[in-house]
């Protein structure tokens, strides 16, 4: 008999669960949506088939798209130096860290120890994004430059395994032409698309990016590259014109919440083993203060060199310390080409988990910018809201 229904049923359940948890406390979804998954997988052993792996790849790839096309393309030039000096440090340190302590420390193999470095770099763009959106810092120039840092740490995570492991080859270069080309041509074809149809009960304009999307992240895949990258990218080419189609961009939004993101981050809490965590216990915390220690000795004198208040500069390293998307990919990846063992795979992907976790909840619960969401939400009694007032350095 088909257990299609059944299966779909359960992981429905458990975000609508999630759902209802999230507003009763005032907590991000996405972190409830991971703790009921490790439920989920551990009592009531969800089964992740492929329909719903693609479901979740696709709830990153389009969180991760709609995460650069948010970005104010204004916003994202008066804070490009920051972002970049921030977005490297928090790639660096936890990468060389992560990497010295796998091999000096652990005795693990030289490639598993890359491995463990790369995975450890990581920062959570969907993570992240999801928080500033329920938070509605994703409008602000504070949240932005977030997001831009997640991205740049991204990108050097990325670029790591590809020059660690999997090289460039000429399906690379061809992927790197044809992402481009899509880039120069995407923003001009999706202004006649959307000028023609927009307003259409059949949604035509959404579609399309879709169809963008997922042709560039099957590109991506097929390439050695992974297909958040090119969502990530394509998202900033085009956020200057979704800037006159908000609306499109919160119908994505909401379809992205309710159909896929929760099967994204459900899943993530499912892949966590609570007997390994228990077993391996000690050495899992200890590759996570590594990973959080890192962030903080590379990101936070930053944010104070920048400007940012104490507050708001601990906020932003917290968020610079999540990791989920690149973290178990880079993880899948050593154990796919056996570089790392199965028991090094479930040690490094319940750090990453619990890093989407611990840093965030911190964050939420004890360094929130109260001060930048109280002016959100009455923006008339703010006149001047610059990146001074939102913890940061013109």
């Amino acid at each position: 008999m088909d257990q299609t229904f059944w299966i779909a049923t359960q992981w429905i359940f458990l975000a609508f669960i999630a759902s209802l948890i999230s507003i009763r406390f005032g907590i991000s979804v996405a972190l409830i949506e991971i703790a009921v998954g490790v439920f989920g997988g551990n009592v009531m052993h969800l089964e992740i088939t492929n329909w719903v792996n693609f479901l979740a790849s696709l709830g990153s790839v389009i969180l991760t798209f709609l995460a650069g096309a948010e970005i104010d393309p204004e916003s994202l030039k008066s804070n490009l130096k920051q972002s970049l000096i921030i977005g490297f440090l928090s790639f660096l340190l936890p990468f060389i860290l992560g990497m010295t302590v796998a091999y000096y420390g652990l005795g693990w193999t030289w490639n598993a120890s890359k491995i463990t470095g790369i995975a450890l770099s990581t920062t959570s763009v969907a993570v992240v994004y999801a928080v500033m959106v329920e938070t509605g810092l994703s409008g602000t120039s504070f949240g932005q430059a977030i997001l831009a840092a997640c991205f740049v740490t991204d990108l050097g995570t990325v670029m790591a395994l590809g020059l660690l492991f999997t090289g460039f080859s000429i399906k690379l270069v061809l992927f790197a032409g044809i992402l481009t080309l899509a880039v120069g041509l995407g923003t001009p074809v999706a202004a006649k698309i959307f000028q023609a149809y927009s307003g259409k009960v059949s949604e035509p304009e959404i579609k399309f990016v879709l169809l963008i999307l997922l042709l560039l992240a099957y590109l991506a895949v097929y390439s050695g590259s992974e297909a958040v990258l090119p969502a990530y990218i394509i998202g900033l080419a085009m956020a200057g014109f979704f800037m006159k189609y908000r609306e499109t961009l919160h119908k994505m939004r909401a379809i992205a919440f309710v159909a896929f993101t929760p099967f994204y981050f459900i899943k993530a809490g499912a892949l966590v083993s609570v007997p390994a965590l228990i077993t391996m216990f000690g050495l899992i915390m200890l590759l996570l203060l590594i990973k959080v220690s890192a962030k903080f000795l590379g990101v936070l004198p930053a944010t104070y060199f920048l400007g940012y208040e104490k507050k708001d500069g601990m906020y932003k390293t917290l968020l610079l310390s999540t990791g989920l998307t690149f973290g178990t990919i880079s993880a899948l990846y050593g154990l796919t080409n056996q570089h790392i063992t199965s028991s090094q795979y479930s040690v490094i992907v319940t750090v990453v988990i619990l890093s989407a976790i611990v840093p965030t909840v911190i964050a939420q619960k004890y360094f929130l910018p109260v001060r930048l969401i109280q002016r959100i939400k009455h923006p008339k009694e703010n006149v001047d809201i610059g990146l001074n007032a939102e913890g940061g350095a013109k």
